[in-house]
């Protein structure tokens, strides 16, 4: 608290990771920092950048579609062959999403994100239109919410926004932090959830039809488990989705296997991560496939 305290009357702004830095004995781990500051925040009612503190952006975009306009005057280009960082939202003044823009993918890992980066797939000639590529590198860190919860909000809907994350409970985890929020943040999630994100996959249903056998499917273990358990019992708001997760994690729980994204490029062994766009045709395909069905049932 002295330390958001000296942050506001100061008039400065830290990351939480400056806050572990002042006091490593103390705090011990990032994680204890990070719970403390959630907690104070919501203890207080206020959304984390209301005490001057922030949280390391490391989420990634790419498509020359969106520009971002900054409060210091700098604006982004972001293209089509790079990934920029995304700005903290307090550093945002707005986005400008240009009119070709057709569907938005949100890929939860950060190597199959760098993959399409590679193939320029935002411009994909299969695809209705240019598009937009986002990761959070796993879970989302804030700046990457609010990324995906403007778009959400401002984008007509004709225009898909789509999630891409592993087959299995974290995947799916992550997908419901996106589209509604999280229990660390739960007094911040009406500003975060993006409710209009859907599911792309990878479901394990869509792979017999790809000729990915059961059996180079990677084992559940027992973390798996409790969390595909533990997630079963979450109260997804839309009917559809709580459908399609809970007949997902059955399954899951019933063959004892979970679908990597990595299985759609590594030619049946999902622990080799994509290094070359020649391993990429069966993931290229799939997504083509998917956005198409959903740009599709969208218009």
């Amino acid at each position: 608290m002295n330390f958001a305290h000296e942050a506001l009357s100061q008039d400065l702004s830290l990351t939480k990771r400056d806050l572990f830095y002042k006091d490593v004995t103390l705090f011990k781990s990032q994680k204890t920092v990070d719970k403390l500051v959630d907690d104070l925040a919501a203890t207080l009612d206020l959304d984390r950048a209301d005490l001057n503190i922030r949280a390391t952006s490391k989420g990634l975009v790419c498509g020359s579609g969106l520009i971002i306009h900054l409060l210091d005057g700098q604006v982004l280009r972001v293209n089509d062959s790079e990934g920029m960082l995304i700005p903290a939202g307090e550093d945002i003044e707005r986005f400008e999403v240009k009119n070709d823009v057709r569907w938005v993918l949100v890929i939860e890992k950060e190597a199959v994100f760098q993959t399409l980066r590679r193939l320029q797939f935002t411009r994909y000639p299969g695809l209705p239109g240019c598009g937009l590529i986002v990761t959070g590198k796993g879970y989302p860190d804030i700046a990457t919410r609010q990324l995906v919860k403007t778009l959400s909000d401002n984008l007509p809907d004709d225009i898909p926004i789509m999630g891409l994350v592993d087959g299995d409970a974290y995947g799916l985890d992550i997908l419901s932090v996106y589209r509604y929020g999280s229990q660390n943040l739960r007094h911040e999630n009406e500003k975060l959830a993006a409710h209009r994100i859907q599911w792309l996959g990878v479901r394990s249903s869509d792979l017999a039809g790809l000729d990915i056998h059961l059996d180079t499917l990677i084992p559940i273990t027992k973390h798996d488990e409790k969390k595909a358990s533990r997630l079963a019992c979450f109260t997804w708001r839309s009917p559809k989705t709580r459908f399609h997760c809970r007949k997902e994690l059955t399954r899951i729980l019933h063959t004892r296997r979970k679908a990597e994204i990595e299985i759609l490029t590594s030619g049946g062994s999902a622990s080799q991560l994509v290094e070359e766009p020649r391993g990429t045709s069966c993931l290229v395909h799939y997504i083509c496939h998917r956005i198409l069905h959903f740009v599709e049932m969208s218009t």
